[in-house]
């Protein structure tokens, strides 16, 4: 009877195909979307000063308050279109 099952098991699994939802392009999309996220967040990190008692400027730099968070959405931008795309098939 196991053996049985196990057959009927086998070649059910056997005629399936695997399909993926997202495709190569979709995961390279997504990757470089991840990427550009990271990036955002070493960009913004730093600044910061070691004595709490002496003022670093270098907090309120451009890179810190404007590019890296650009950055930053642009990469959840990328991520959405990676997702939302529709797989060629």
């Amino acid at each position: 009877m196991f053996h049985l099952l196990v057959n009927i098991m086998s070649k059910n699994n056997s005629n399936h195909k695997h399909e993926y939802l997202f495709g190569k392009e979709n995961f390279i999309i997504l990757g470089v979307g991840a990427l550009m996220i990271v990036l955002g967040f070493v960009l913004m990190a730093g600044g910061g000063s070691d004595d709490p008692n002496v003022f670093n400027p270098e907090i309120f730099s451009t890179r810190r308050i404007v590019v890296a968070p650009l950055l930053i959405i642009a990469g959840f931008v990328v991520n959405i279109y990676g997702i939302m795309r529709k797989r060629k098939l």
